[in-house]
């Protein structure tokens, strides 16, 4: 007896929990937000609707199959119209369409009121990264992939949350209604964060707005949900959602050391670094924001992206080298790296550039000639 119980109590205990691994794993997100929960629940009344047209309509299919086949002798109703039904099937459907409409319009302009925000932020999109501003607050900062390329490679295991994972998360308020504007530096990016039912695309030369009232503080992880290029899904979003109070000190810290690094910045032009120094920054910076098109030993990949090592820009055109890695070049995948890199990191990276693979120009850039470059444009 109690051999063929367990196997039973087993198999009762999988169908239990069956309902809730697949509400977990394939329904749909229910949020931390008053939106997102009536997005979900718009969500599960549309299902269930669409449940029970199907269970009706193929009940009544496979009703009359059973019932009315030829082998219990039914025989065709032979009719062209019949006003009655076609008065039937036009209402119905029409009700139907009503009922759904009237919760769904609901949410819709809700999830498209925008107005009266206690904070904007401006989230642009680029190649492949994320730009934030908080307006009247004069801060702003980009946000990029903080995996490992160790992990990425398969040379080390990988973490909890592998590509989900950035160097500077977008921090929030709880409880204070946020304005995103949402756009592009070069292709359509899409700003997708299911906790908080936000999805926008960002498209160059377009502002979308979006809005979120997050419920509570935590953690939320996003990705870009447009197909961007080829580093597509190296392109997280990390929201650190705070109380208030946590926010409001954040921001003053952040202000704070924003405002000292353009002081540093400034005693950089005063002085000059060490080739050592150069090199040793140039490579971090050029294995964090170039490596990935044009590859670590600087060969570039063929037909996509242009070979460093041995460049006729790098050996040749110093004030052209400068300008390409400040403003980009129009028309390609290559983007200004003007505001994402600080003064010393793009006159470390240009001069690693011009010195490393074999290029062995000698040429040293210095902070103050990055200034300069800037002055000139």
């Amino acid at each position: 007896m109690g051999v063929h119980v367990k196997p039973i109590l087993l198999l009762l205990s999988l169908l239990t929990t069956l309902p809730v691994r697949a509400q977990a794993r394939l329904n749909m997100t229910e949020g931390v937000t008053e939106i997102s929960q009536k997005v979900y629940g718009l969500h599960m009344t549309i299902l269930t609707i669409c449940a029970v047209i199907g269970l009706l309509v193929f009940g009544a299919m496979f009703w009359a199959i059973i019932h009315h086949r030829k082998s219990k002798g039914a025989r065709a109703a032979q009719f062209h119209e019949s006003t009655k039904v076609e008065i039937l099937w036009t209402i119905i459907p029409f009700l139907i369409l009503i009922a759904m409409a009237i919760p769904a319009t609901r949410t819709l302009v809700a999830m498209e009121d925008t107005s009266r925000p206690d904070l904007t932020v401006q989230i642009t999109g680029s190649q492949w990264k994320w730009h934030y501003r908080y307006f009247d607050e004069n801060v702003e900062f980009y946000s990029l992939l903080a995996t490992l390329p160790q992990q990425i490679s398969g040379q080390v295991g990988k973490g909890e949350n592998y590509l989900l994972e950035v160097d500077n998360p977008l921090v929030l308020p709880t409880d204070r209604k946020v304005r995103f504007l949402i756009t592009s530096d070069d292709v359509i990016h899409s700003w997708w964060m299911p906790a908080f039912a936000v999805k926008k695309d960002a498209i160059p030369g377009f502002i979308n707005e979006a809005w979120t009232r997050i419920d509570q503080p935590g953690l939320y992880r996003g990705q870009c949900a447009e197909l961007c290029g080829k580093d597509h899904g190296f392109m997280p979003i990390v929201v650190d959602a705070r109380t208030p109070e946590e926010f409001d000190g954040w921001l003053a810290q952040i202000k704070v050391e924003q405002a000292a690094a353009k002081a540093a910045e400034q005693e950089l032009l005063a002085m000059d670094m060490s080739r050592d120094e150069l090199m040793s920054l140039g490579e971090q910076v050029y294995q964090k924001a170039c490596a990935a098109c044009h590859q670590a030993g600087g060969e570039g990949i063929p037909g996509a992206f242009p070979a460093l090592k041995g460049s006729e820009l790098v050996l040749n055109d110093r004030a052209g080298h400068i300008d390409i890695v400040l403003y980009g070049k129009a028309g390609t995948a290559m983007q200004s790296f003007d505001k994402q890199l600080a003064l010393k990191e793009l006159a470390a990276v240009i001069t690693y550039e011009r010195n490393a693979w074999g290029n062995d120009t000698g040429d040293l850039v210095q902070p103050k000639d990055i200034h300069q470059a800037r002055q000139e444009q």
